[in-house]
């Protein structure tokens, strides 16, 4: 009985095993092929080839010193910048929901609303506000957008991992003589760092790949973001799909790299909770 078990254990893992090989294959064609393509010619594009005959670095030259570096930048001080603000609004309010039943069922419920909507509607009101507040064409505007946006997203991840912190730890804080305030910061804080970590990385990704608002308030190259700038490489005329396919491997590389430098906390974070 023991041998069979172990039998169908080996066999478990090996479909588990060939399973994962094939979808990190398919996963990873395209990002093969966009790879290939930043190394071919206009004409071999055109040709519609798998494989560069004669490969060039033309792509990533023009790539390297246009304006995609400085849009990497800005996406990176945006994505980071509004995702620390995010979490900071995003800890209390779900600790104030969880321990306090603050607003009750209601504002529980209604914190992901706005994610029903189509974001477009959203484009004139907000690009009317960060005028008249001169934030407007500024990455400031944009960084305050953005974590303004996720506050509700980051709520609801939040809530199901400060539910599952034991009260106790708090009751035997107050005891010691803890406000609320210190009960938050010494203790609620701490416990859900992975939590944090997890939630931080999602909303980092997010803002980072973000290209609606990006495009409507961010008009100046100073300002712009690496999907935007992107996007302008394609035109009705130009479609230098080499520089463009160059230009998308040097914007994925930053997201993948903190995803990657994080992983360990990551998966703490997301399985945190699970295993009472």
């Amino acid at each position: 009985m023991a041998e069979r078990v172990a039998a169908d254990g080996r066999a478990s893992s090996r479909a588990a095993s060939a399973w994962l090989i094939a979808a990190l294959a398919v996963s990873a064609i395209p990002i093969l092929y966009l790879a290939s393509v930043s190394f071919m010619t206009q004409g071999e594009v055109a040709a519609g080839r798998l494989f560069p005959e004669h490969p060039t670095l033309a792509h990533w030259i023009g790539a390297l010193t246009g304006p995609v570096p400085r849009a990497i930048a800005n996406s990176l001080v945006v994505s980071l910048t509004s995702a620390a603000i995010t979490l900071v609004l995003a800890l209390p309010a779900a600790w104030a929901i969880v321990r306090h039943r603050t607003g009750g069922r209601l504002l529980a419920g209604t914190f992901l609303a706005p994610w029903l909507l189509p974001p477009i509607v959203a484009i004139v009101p907000l690009f009317v506000l960060l005028r008249v507040l001169g934030l407007n064409n500024t990455l400031t505007g944009l960084t305050l957008l953005y974590a303004i946006m996720n506050v509700g997203l980051a709520v609801w991840l939040l809530e199901g991992f400060v539910r599952r912190l034991p009260v106790e730890l708090e009751e035997a804080a107050r005891l010691d003589g803890a406000g609320e305030f210190g009960v938050l910061v010494r203790i609620v804080a701490p416990l859900t760092g992975p939590a944090l970590v997890a939630v931080g990385v999602i909303l980092v990704i997010l803002s980072y790949n973000e290209y609606l608002f990006a495009a409507f308030v961010t008009q100046s190259a100073d300002s712009r973001t690496v999907p935007v700038v992107i996007s302008l490489m394609l035109s009705e005329r130009v479609q230098d799909f080499g520089k463009v396919a160059a230009a998308s491997l040097m914007g994925a590389i930053p997201p993948l790299a903190i995803a990657g430098l994080l992983q360990k906390r990551l998966v703490e974070g997301l399985t945190s909770g699970a295993v009472k």
